[in-house]
């Protein structure tokens, strides 16, 4: 279809974000691993890493994700609690000794997988909307109104003898995704035009400003992940340099679903139920350089620069829309998926530093301290007119964030004892569209010798501002969520 959009800065964020989900000693210490080396989902974090390994290594990593969610919109409270488990990591590095006496001591080569990022998500908001506006923004109706104001009635509606769903995919093709969606609303009687010439231009709503009981589900799922091929070295006793290449992908499938009821004076639609479907796959690139030194022999410090990702991203959709009111019910359910014009996506670069101070044979403490500008993320070509205006509305309303973590660890014979605590502050600007997040984590491992298997359960919680629909003008009735994720990790690793 052509000059079809529905980027937002939901799409911008969800994909600017990542997470090494990684082993369980990675994240028993809740990722303060920087300057520590060692572990397959630290050379992910820093390619230095896996200079750090003595002998070759390898380890695989399973997950289960608890995610709860609670919503209040309008003092109607929604909430949900998902479960599901998967491989999050696996990975294994080559080392390779020196035999002579070059001050290059060894080189290894490593190859990891890691999930970045989990979309497995699913709530729901439920309420009495009384807001009063006689523009009717709090009724999904503002939704249709806001992209029929302005376009000519013969652009957003069927010919005569033609079905609805040969003129829904025609007016995708002709106009795009905005008329598409001001002919839903003209077809299905949310919107009545002044007059009915073809030139009309003008639009009011079949919708009366009132009380609107509002049921909303959002259901998504999918996750982001990467691949790294990562080369290191280690440069006499205490200096270690390592470069990662990354493969970046994205599978994400999300289904929103909203029914709005009414009884108010002066409606002729009492009853909307309207469906969203969206699938994106994508694809993408980046580096990092990074480099670990031994100041002393328990002293370390670690600095690692993680390049911008150029995603090239694809997205299909697909919408439903049902009314009742006088005129019946009306269902529009064109059967038709929208495919988006591919797009580009450069996501912020992001510096980290690292510190570790290690007591021998006994444990160890930990702090990485990493930051990134979310103002910088960029929807390209840049020449485009929506991306311009979607870029400069990125800048305006993201922030660089600081991410904190810590972590220890200490040995008893063959058992070690592992904790951290993270916190990581909020990319808007405001501060609670999306809010800080705290979490911590506690861990176990058993050394077997060559074999050693480690268990971790970590936690977080964020809370979050979602909008039920977008609106181009007028503020979107929002519901307030928070978000509590539970995390039973177990890692398998051994020498090679």
């Amino acid at each position: 279809m052509s000059a079809v959009y529905a980027q937002d800065l939901t799409d911008a964020l969800r994909y600017s974000q990542d997470e090494i989900q990684g082993t369980a000693r990675f994240r028993a210490l809740s990722g303060a691993f920087g300057a520590l080396g060692g572990d397959m989902s630290a050379v992910s974090l820093n390619p230095a890493s896996s200079a750090v390994f003595s002998r070759s290594h390898a380890s695989i990593t399973g997950a289960s994700l608890q995610t709860k969610n609670k919503t209040d919109y309008f003092g109607g409270t929604g909430r949900t609690d998902d479960t599901n488990f998967d491989i999050s990591q696996a990975g294994a590095a080559f080392v390779f000794a020196s035999n002579n006496n070059s001050p290059w001591r060894k080189f290894s080569l490593a190859v990891a997988y890691e999930r970045t990022g989990n979309h497995d998500n699913t709530w729901f908001a439920q309420g009495l909307n009384t807001v009063v506006d006689p523009d009717f923004s709090n009724s999904i109706a503002s939704y249709f109104y806001d992209f029929a104001q302005g376009l000519r009635l013969d652009e957003i509606s069927a010919f005569d003898g033609e079905s609805l769903a040969d003129a829904y995919l025609d007016i995708g093709n002709s106009f795009g995704f905005p008329h598409q969606q001001a002919f839903l609303g003209y077809e299905s009687f949310i919107l009545e035009p002044e007059n009915l010439d073809d030139a009309n231009t003008n639009y009011t709503s079949n919708i009366a400003a009132g009380d609107f009981q509002h049921d909303y589900t959002y259901a998504a799922t999918g996750y982001n992940g990467k691949v790294s091929f990562n080369v290191a070295t280690q440069y006499e006793d205490n200096l270690y340099l390592g470069l990662n290449l990354n493969s970046h992908f994205i599978d994400y499938q999300r289904s929103t679903l909203l029914f709005e009821d009414n009884n108010n004076v002066g409606s002729t639609v009492n009853f909307v139920e309207f469906e969203n479907n969206l699938t994106t796959r994508g694809n993408g690139f980046s580096f990092q350089l990074g480099g670990i030194m031994k100041v002393t022999d328990e002293f370390r410090v670690g600095l690692t620069y993680d390049s911008p990702t150029w995603y090239t991203i694809e997205e299909e959709t697909s919408q439903y829309l049902g009314t009742d009111g006088d005129n019946g019910f009306v269902g529009i359910n064109p059967q038709i998926i929208n495919v988006y014009p591919q797009y580009k996506l450069k996501t912020p670069s992001k510096v980290t530093g690292s510190l570790a101070y290690v007591f021998g044979n006994k444990g160890l403490i930990s702090f990485d301290y990493s930051r990134k500008d979310y103002s910088d993320t960029e929807f390209r070509p840049e020449n485009d007119d929506y991306y311009k205006v979607l870029n400069e509305n990125i800048s305006n309303t993201f922030t660089d964030a600081s991410t904190y973590r810590f972590g220890g660890e200490y040995k008893h014979k063959q058992f070690s004892f592992r904790g951290g605590y993270r916190f990581e502050e909020s990319p808007y600007k405001d501060g609670f569209t999306v809010g800080d997040l705290n979490g911590y984590s506690l861990g176990l491992g058993y050394n077997f010798g060559n074999t050693k298997l480690d268990v971790t359960y970590d936690y977080f919680e964020r809370s979050y501002i979602n909008t039920l629909y977008n609106l181009d003008f007028g503020n979107a009735p929002i519901a307030t969520r928070d978000r509590k994720n539970s995390n039973v990790t177990v890692s398998l690793s051994f020498n090679i």
